[in-house]
């Protein structure tokens, strides 16, 4: 199966991290993206060749582990990597590439019928895409990849091309671009065509898909800029993204019967009101207005959340205060650690608001907590469910160093919908951080909602990629509009229908996936780790 995925503009790291996690797949990818301006050294790089002291520059210097020299990846350039299994011959890797540069070549002259590009192609012993080859040739398109053997004994492909439809070519300035000091670089504007990069970005990703076999899966992000979170504009994101927010479910509708909860306030549920009073403890079951609340209390659970209960994000679901949050509590890890014991639980879920304020995004403090609980109550699994910590790598090593039974991390939508619903997250940071977290040995686990405005074959999509990257455990569950600020309900899903969602994703390979209308994050999760991951769990070490 080739999976095709547009993300937009992405560090990267980030990429780089995934496409790690994505070689062990079965599924062969297409990553289509946009990077920040970033220099990237290849195995066969040489420090001469930038002209400039790297520090100086306003831009992220990396080392990587494709062919090639020295390049500069930018805002206005198409970065698009393959992912692929190919034939474990000599050969395979130059044919490889070849099918890189003619994607390349077939997408540039698609937008020059009138050849103001003169004439495209290859130039003999220079690896890459060039224009004007009748003349002084220029190039407009870089290639760099790699093969590598996955633990399958696979031979795939990593890495691409990275074509300029409209870049900043003073950037190149400050290194010999692939270490060719005697031919320029160009883009396609600069050489006089004024192709959208919207549509360049789409025919070379088709283009792409029909060269490594065809029938590719899509999925893609909705570029646009989100810089506001008022009202007016969470609706412009959802019209952009496709959804027609005056067609969803009025507010004030009655719920199904499959979502109405019956308010059970017996004895165990005010017992574990007065434990979090007494221990001035912040739960997400009452932050978020979570249905699930009367059971779970009922039944001695509850998923404590950490670092506040302000939030420094606004996303377009939640419920959780966005106010200026406070400063952060150091004794809160000891007392979520008593609350624990006190209840005796042999699963604790630790959640968290985003801290974007906070240097490392509040994971000191999850970390903390991990280590609070482990100390006064081994046996005790702990599960963390955490924000994508602006994907700050040595933020989320500080979390994944306690070693977490699970990390848990929310993908929350499908990929069209990231950027109206979440406007402060993204579908490949997301996916990231748990390839991260899963290249580590620890069992992962994210969850979504629907009813936003998503298909069953979007979902299908996410929980593919979500099973692609190492996750174990999937969580769905529907959609419920706070007020009337938030992402209206687009429909509400039958409990058939996240029967047939569970079933997807278990032919997947995820090792559990809880599908129902009132599944939230947390909700049974000691089951779930119980059932995808028997014991004894992963080492901790």
């Amino acid at each position: 199966m080739l999976r095709r995925r547009h993300v937009g503009r992405v560090t990267f790291r980030e990429a780089n991290d995934l496409q790690r996690a994505w070689l062990e797949s079965s599924d062969d990818y297409v990553l289509v993206m946009e990077h920040p301006p970033t220099y990237t050294l290849g195995i066969r790089a040489v420090p001469e060749h930038f002209l400039v002291p790297p520090s100086s520059l306003k831009a992220e210097v990396v080392e990587a582990d494709r062919g090639g020299d020295v390049t500069y990846h930018g805002p206005g350039q198409i970065v698009a990597w393959a992912i692929v299994t190919v034939a474990d011959t000599p050969a395979a890797g130059r044919e490889h590439v070849g099918r890189l540069e003619d994607a390349v070549i077939t997408t540039v002259r698609h937008f020059d019928p009138d050849q103001r590009l003169g004439r495209i192609g290859r130039l003999e012993g220079y690896p890459g895409v060039w224009a004007n080859l009748d003349d002084r040739p220029v190039k407009i398109a870089a290639v760099g990849v790699r093969t590598e053997r996955n633990r399958a004994g696979h031979r795939r492909t990593m890495h691409g091309v990275a074509l300029n439809v409209d870049v900043d070519l003073a950037a190149f300035a400050a290194i010999v671009p692939c270490g060719i000091p005697d031919k320029p670089v160009g883009s396609m504007r600069s050489l006089g065509l004024d192709a959208s990069f919207s549509d360049v970005e789409a025919f070379l990703g088709s283009t792409l898909d029909a060269a490594f076999g065809g029938g590719g899966t899509v999925a893609a992000v909705d570029r646009s800029a989100a810089t506001s979170s008022s009202e007016r504009a969470l609706i412009r994101r959802l019209r952009k993204a496709g959804v027609d927010p005056d067609q969803g479910v009025a507010l004030k509708s009655r719920k199904p019967s499959w979502l109405r909860i019956e308010a059970r306030m017996g004895t165990e549920y005010q017992s574990l009101r007065k434990l979090t009073d007494d221990l001035r403890l912040v739960t997400v079951c009452e932050e978020a207005g979570c249905p699930n609340i009367y059971e779970c209390w009922a039944s001695g659970t509850a998923t404590f959340m950490v670092n506040g209960e302000r939030c420094t994000r606004a996303c377009g679901f939640c419920l959780i205060d966005t106010s200026k949050p406070l400063p952060l509590d150091p004794t809160e890890p000891e007392r979520v650690a008593e609350a624990v014991v006190r209840l005796g639980l042999r699963h604790a879920v630790i959640t968290c608001v985003a801290r974007d304020d906070l240097p490392d995004g509040g994971a000191g403090a999850i970390a903390a907590t991990v280590s609070a609980i482990r100390e006064r109550s081994p046996e005790t699994s702990v599960e963390v469910l955490i924000s994508d910590l602006k994907g700050d790598v040595a933020s989320l090593q500080t979390i994944l160093d306690v070693r977490p039974d699970v990390v848990n991390h929310n993908i929350e939508t499908v990929a069209r919908l990231q950027r109206a619903v979440r406007p402060s997250a993204g579908y490949l940071r997301s996916l990231t951080v748990l390839a991260r977290a899963g290249a580590q040995g620890l069992t992962t686990k994210s969850g979504m909602m629907v009813g936003l405005g998503e298909t069953a074959d979007e979902v299908e999509e996410t929980l593919a990629d979500l099973a692609g990257v190492g996750v174990s455990i999937a969580t769905i569950g529907q959609y419920v509009r706070p007020t009337t600020n938030h992402v209206p309900v687009a429909r509400w899903w039958e409990p058939e229908e996240f029967d047939d969602l569970a079933q997807r994703g278990q032919k997947l390979g995820l090792g559990h996936v809880q599908s129902s209308p009132l599944t939230r994050s947390s909700y049974h999760a000691g089951e779930a780790l119980r059932q995808a991951i028997p014991l004894p769990l992963p080492s901790r070490r």
